[in-house]
């Protein structure tokens, strides 16, 4: 059966599949210290349902295995040159959608294996499950120091996805981790993040700054920030894994290339309504129109010239308080630039 769901797996345009068991993670205990800590800031939402994140068994009672999913999103083509960034997951459609339909049609494959009751559940980044743990346990990968999930045919560019069963399966090996003495990540984060080997502060994140932080950017983190205005890559794009990535095939069809170069001064026009239509079927649209214009403000105040002020001043009367407060904040460091390079000597 396992070798019957492995291929299916790949005719379905999954790129890697596992097996692991529904026992409970090993790391419970480590993710609970991580959340008492507060290195998780606001995402309430991974505090919550922490029995069910300890035992499967309290997700799908029955519960027997858990297979292990990966998606490449790597697209191979070098990157263009440009100050402005989205992170690379981002210029594909939203995963969460594109993934459904996939594991859906995986998920009814698994349970047409047998007829006597069999339940499975599904997920992609949506469910109460340490999925990354689970993943390592499979063998799908090892987390690295930067705490994503590396895998030695994939490198870091895949999202993960899993099913849970109560059909039995034989587990795979678990992978073991291969990070070395590298400590590439922790030197290339931006903001310092990484506060350790293997342990993220997400409140100095730049994916959480500029996607799960609802509020005001806090100012001493901003210049750090640059030109990213949703999510980052540093500690992804750096590791040595990635020499074995795998360009995507199941994700090609939804590439944004329009992406990959944006344009900050057509986001900073956008009203409510454009923003919806830009971004209908991307992940930016979680961000809403409010957070994502503050992180274009962002950049704008790290990268801008003269050329964005006009723009710029006009966001200062925007309805949203938190895009005005960020518009202004953006004027005063391109003004500062322009006052300094204007009285350096020649």
């Amino acid at each position: 059966m396992k070798a019957a769901i492995r291929q299916r797996a790949l005719e379905l345009g999954f790129d890697a599949c596992r097996f692991t068991t529904a026992a409970p993670p090993a790391g419970a205990a480590r993710y609970q210290a991580w959340l008492a800590a507060g290195h998780h800031g606001e995402m309430q939402w991974l505090d919550r349902n922490q029995e069910k994140r300890g035992d499967p068994q309290k997700i799908l009672p029955g519960a027997r295995s858990l297979i292990a999913l990966a998606v490449s999103y790597h697209h191979p083509a070098p990157a263009p040159c440009s100050p402005a960034q989205v992170a690379r997951y981002a210029q594909y459609e939203d995963y969460h959608e594109r993934l459904a339909g996939p594991l859906a049609a995986l998920t009814q494959y698994v349970d047409s294996l047998k007829t006597d009751g069999q339940r499975s559940l599904w997920y992609v980044d949506t469910g109460p499950i340490l999925e990354r743990e689970l993943a390592q346990r499979a063998g799908l990968g090892f987390a690295g120091k930067h705490t994503n999930l590396i895998s030695r045919q994939l490198g870091n560019w895949f999202f993960l996805a899993e099913i849970l069963t109560t059909l039995e399966l034989e587990p795979d090996a678990a992978e073991s981790n291969h990070c070395g003495h590298c400590t590439r990540c922790l030197t290339a984060c931006p903001t310092q993040a990484i506060t350790a080997p293997f342990v993220l502060d997400a409140r100095r994140c730049i994916s959480y700054l500029t996607i799960e932080l609802k509020g005001a950017i806090p100012e001493p983190l901003r210049p750090l920030i640059g030109g990213r205005i949703y999510g980052c890559d540093e500690c992804l794009a750096v590791c040595p894994w990635n020499k074995f990535a795998q360009a995507a095939r199941l994700l090609a069809p939804y590439r944004r290339a329009d992406l990959a170069v944006p344009q900050l001064l057509d986001f900073l026009e956008m009203d409510a309504a454009t923003f919806k239509k830009t971004f209908a079927n991307s992940p930016i649209l979680r961000t809403k129109r409010r957070g994502f214009l503050r992180n274009v403000c962002v950049a704008l105040g790290n990268i801008g010239d003269h050329h964005a002020l006009p723009a710029l001043n006009r966001r200062l009367s925007d309805p949203e308080p938190l895009i005005a407060e960020h518009a202004h904040w953006a004027i005063q460091q391109i003004e500062n630039r322009l006052a300094s390079s204007a009285t350096d000597p020649i």
